[in-house]
């Protein structure tokens, strides 16, 4: 049965969206718009606390909530190494990947490749490669994992619930907009933080402390598993549920795997992703930049404590529900007949938090859910319309692209509606492990040539784009594989007739051979094709990052900072580009009206008003608008040009950063130690 909300909960939820809303208003009129700076500088102004906060909400998202919290409650501590590991990696986004980024005066992954390599294979493969990955890991998933709470709370349909979380989001996205995302993520960050601090709380209490989540957890079966435990081995908590590090042959997530096949996943996540990456760029400067990827950094060693968990508490405390044991009762519980660990968390919500807070802490999961969906809908939107269509139609016009962007919107939304029965019965019904797999299968050739492009200068575009598409087409197959032949439901009677590679080989591992298989191709074919000079090259790899900037001669237009298409960081990874005239008086709303009515087409003003008034709402409809543009000297591009590409860094506040990254490393080394 669904569980009931009170008033007072809707009047949280109802004030929170209030806040939201208010706190995007007002950041977005506080941006200064009248300078030349604050104008086409709007991507280099976030501080570290905003940036940091982003990060860590933007990978909270509604999949922590049901992915993260569910794999706690299947399989005990091990998943932690996929949160605190990600601190190394943030620490390796901004002293690593973001001074090169930055250097080389790119503002998307698929355009640092452009610049490193040269051509347009790699940009399109990458921008296919990055929608595909959006369908399959993010959009299908944050819409499944809304309505599985959705579900909860008012018993629909899993489908019916799609419908109004789309409803709700286009919605949201007309009113709220993106204005502003980074700092609204900063608000929803500190209320989820506060929210799950009380959740883990209440949880310890029901459960006495660690000892009672020790003791529990192993003995956390359904009454149909105690009554027959022989056959229902599969719901069972694995005996080493208490740590971290698993066999390496028949571990849920062998050590091997963890530290190395995973370290490759992560490092696409956290550093060659766009949605990531992108946050990080938007810093000031590069001391931002580092502090908010170490503030993100410390934030990753919560979600042991704030979902991981209390998953496993949802499952001591809710047995029956959360460690079902045949296809039938979990159908009967939760709609899926492979399992419904995905309820632990909202299920600890529904029940365990007082009227209000509960509420709060359902908006702030939805808020962040919609938040998500808007960033990844016009993130996907961008890459078709900018990276892919003008290949298939030269110089579209700009209405059409918006068009055709919000057309893409659509096709990705229907396909990954269409996944969902897909994703739902993969890696036995667990959200975390289905996620995690897939992203194995694509993500490694994608991380492979960042890291060739970034440390070896005689790599090769040829090289590069052979490797990416040997180790895309390996792991396509094992995907295939896994998808068409899926494990047998616990409790079951079906035989496990899955291929061998797909049984005996765990994807982390299989993560190890995609790159391998990469790296290969990509040594081969370099060295039997010629590299770019260093010249070409220029501050894009590690080595040549402090390499004088050959594109600071303002006469050149194509290495230039392409200031047609600065990307507004406020506007998230939206790469919604604004135009810039460099020639001629600048277009004023009157000149924008006179050119869209022929002559004696109307005869009174009050026409031309009407006319000019329903251009508006209509741009105003597909996401346009219009400003003034400005004619820039050479003196500001020299200025801007040096800002958007600088690496000076203040030393003592280089020291500290230093100094707290070694602190924060040797933190999260001591907490994989002690719950080794």
């Amino acid at each position: 049965m669904p569980e009931q909300l009170q008033t007072g909960d809707y009047a949280a939820v109802g004030g929170y969206f209030v806040l939201v809303l208010g706190v995007g208003i007002w950041s977005s009129l506080r941006r200064g718009k009248n300078s030349a700076e604050g104008y086409f500088l709007a991507g280099k102004h976030m501080t570290w606390l905003p940036i940091g906060a982003s990060l860590f909400a933007s990978n909270v998202g509604a999949p922590m909530f049901i992915g993260l919290a569910g794999a706690g409650a299947a399989s005990g501590y091990s998943v932690v190494v996929y949160e605190w590991i990600a601190s190394f990696l943030l620490i390796s986004l901004g002293w690593f990947f973001v001074p090169v980024f930055v250097a080389s005066g790119a503002y998307t992954m698929p355009e640092y490749l452009k610049k490193r390599f040269g051509g347009v294979r790699l940009r399109i493969c990458l921008s296919i490669l990055g929608l595909f990955l959006y369908i399959v890991t993010k959009i299908s998933i944050e819409i499944y994992c809304g309505a599985v709470f959705m579900q909860l709370l008012l018993g629909w349909n899993l489908y019916m619930c799609i419908i109004g979380i789309l409803a709700v989001t286009a919605l949201y996205t007309v009113i709220g907009g993106l204005v502003a995302v980074m700092y609204t993520d900063t608000l929803q960050t500190f209320i989820i933080l506060i929210g799950a601090f009380i959740l883990t709380f209440k949880g310890f209490q029901q459960i006495n402390g660690f000892g009672g989540l020790e003791e529990g957890f192993l003995t956390a079966v359904s009454n149909t598993t105690k009554t027959n435990a022989t056959h229902y081995t599969c719901a069972l908590p694995p005996k080493d549920s208490l740590h971290i590090w698993r066999d390496p042959v028949d571990g849920d997530i062998p050590w091997p795997g963890a530290v190395f096949g995973l370290t490759i996943i992560a490092a696409w996540v956290w550093c060659t992703d766009q949605l990531m990456v992108q946050r990080a760029l938007s810093a000031k400067n590069i001391s931002h930049a580092k502090g908010g990827s170490l503030f993100a950094g410390a934030l990753k060693i919560l979600p042991f404590f704030l979902w991981i968990i209390p998953g496993m508490i949802s499952r001591i405390l809710y047995p029956d529900e959360i460690a079902c044991s045949t296809p039938e009762r979990c159908y009967e519980v939760c709609r899926n007949r492979a399992g419904c660990t995905n309820i632990a968390y909202p299920l600890l919500v529904l029940r365990l938090l007082p009227e209000g807070l509960r509420g709060l802490m359902l908006a702030a999961l939805l808020a962040a859910l919609m938040s998500s969906l808007t960033s990844i809908f016009n993130s996907a939107s961008s890459m078709f319309t900018m990276d892919v269509w003008p290949r298939i139609r030269k110089k579209p016009s700009e209405n059409e692209l918006m068009i055709v962007g919000r057309v893409a919107v659509l096709a990705c939304t229907a396909i990954g509606i269409l996944w969902l029965p897909i994703l739902q019965q993969a890696q036995g019904g667990q959200l975390w492990g289905y996620l995690q797999s897939v992203t194995a299968y694509t993500a490694p050739p994608w991380q492979t040539v960042f890291m060739f492009a970034l440390l070896w200068r005689r790599t090769s575009e040829q090289g590069a784009f052979w490797g990416l598409i040997a180790g895309l087409v390996v792991g396509i197959i094992r995907m295939v594989v896994d998808f068409t032949h899926p494990a047998p439901y616990c409790g079951s009677e079906e035989e496990d007739t899955r291929p061998g590679v797909l049984k005996h080989v765990h994807f982390l591992y299989f993560a190890m051979i995609s790159a391998a298989v990469t790296s290969v191709v990509i040594v081969l074919v370099s060295l039997c094709t010629e590299p770019r000079s260093e010249v070409q090259i220029g501050r894009t790899t590690w080595w040549t990052r402090h390499n004088a900037d050959p594109d600071l001669d303002l006469e050149k237009g194509e290495g230039d900072i392409n200031l047609e298409k600065v990307n507004d960081s406020d506007d998230n990874e939206d790469n919604d580009f604004e135009k810039i005239e460099e020639n001629g008086d600048a277009i004023t709303d009157e000149n924008m009206k006179s050119a869209e009515v022929e002559d004696g087409q109307f005869d009174t003003e009050v026409h031309r008003k009407g006319k000019a008034i329903c251009k508006a709402i209509a741009m105003w409809m597909c996401g346009m608008t219009q400003r003034k543009s400005r004619i820039l000297s050479p003196y500001e591009r020299a200025a801007i040009q040096k800002r958007f590409t600088s690496l000076e860094e203040n030393e003592t506040t280089k020291a500290v950063l230093n100094i707290s990254a070694i602190g924060l490393s040797m933190l999260t080394a001591f907490l994989f130690g002690y719950y080794s």
